[in-house]
């Protein structure tokens, strides 16, 4: 493979290094930010979560805004206005925060869905409208956005709607007592753990190399049996018995695009069936909605996609 192929395995090992016991979580990362697709990343305070996004975009020297979500937020607040100048009698634009290539939307449950509402634009578009003008936002422009799996009082879930114009959602556990000793090991001997070590990290990429790595992911091949097994799983998810919503269509383009970046990370230019399973579960977990006798019988979304994969033969 490339040399930015390279450049990514580095990526990896350094996010590895640093927020110890999240491999599994930064490969799925990594595979989102190949395939350009916006991510939710959902746990409990203090597992690593923005913390691996100030890490991820100093190591790409990439431009980054971080929002912290709450109640009274606006849109204006996000998207910015156009201010009145006394001296000039003219109005000139003062951009908000989503003017950025990636932008952290810490606890995105906790704004109002009128301040929600304002991301779709930005996410699906990538650009917004200020008083009528459209305003491209910059090429790589990439959201993460987190929210608190436990505390429900006073957020506001996000509607399906939105939660399609996420790529991926990643849940963020705690990680084993191995990584855990090591964490505090790192803790110990000053390692980059808090905002003023980032500073001394070494960028490892620089934002054209990611372009360019999305340009090689799209360019994988998909052999036709590979497509027929991707399809049958969309289609057997619309029909589960368990399913109230199954998988879009926008989802399917999704999981072909997303089963592309992971074979790239693993220095293949051709996609397998084991990479159309390994991002099964973050791609379709925030898409696929429980009937509700399914939730009155504690049936989680994950059981319900790991039982799809077994049903749908896989192609040699």
């Amino acid at each position: 493979m490339s040399e930015t192929n390279a450049v990514f395995t580095r990526l990896s090992q350094t996010l590895n290094g640093i927020v110890v016991g999240q491999s599994a979580l930064v490969q799925q990362l990594l595979v989102a930010l190949l395939a350009g697709g916006h991510v939710i990343l959902e746990g409990v305070p203090g597992t690593g979560k923005t913390l691996l996004a100030q890490v991820l975009a100093r190591l790409v020297q990439a431009d980054f805004r971080r929002i912290q979500l709450t109640p009274d937020i606006m849109p204006a607040d996000i998207l910015g206005t156009n201010v009145f100048d006394m001296n000039t009698r003219s109005f000139s634009l003062k951009k908000g925060p989503v003017f950025t290539e990636i932008l952290l939307a810490d606890e995105i449950n906790r704004t109002p869905p009128k301040t929600q509402a304002a991301l779709l634009e930005a996410m699906q578009e990538q650009q917004v409208t200020l008083d009528g003008e459209s305003l491209a936002l910059p090429e790589l422009f990439w959201v993460m956005a987190t929210q608190n799996s436990l505390e429900f009082e006073g957020t506001y879930p996000l509607p399906e709607a939105q939660l399609d114009r996420f790529l991926f959602k990643l849940i963020v556990g705690y990680p084993d007592a191995v990584a855990e000793k090591q964490m505090l090991l790192n803790s110990q001997a000053n390692l980059p753990s808090r905002r003023l070590d980032l500073e001394r990290l070494k960028p490892l990429a620089k934002v054209e190399q990611v372009l360019a790595a999305r340009q090689e992911v799209r360019g994988g091949k998909v052999a036709e049996n590979v497509v027929d097994y991707m399809l049958a799983l969309v289609q057997r998810s619309r029909q589960h018995p368990d399913l109230a919503l199954g998988a879009s269509p926008r989802c399917a383009v999704a999981w072909l695009l997303s089963s592309k970046a992971h074979a790239w990370l693993n220095r293949r230019d051709f996609v397998t069936p084991d990479d159309v399973k390994a991002v099964a579960a973050p791609l379709l977990r925030h898409r696929l909605i429980l009937r509700p006798e399914a939730q009155l019988d504690g049936l989680q979304v994950d059981a319900v996609i790991a039982s799809l994969l077994t049903q749908v033969p896989v192609p040699r």
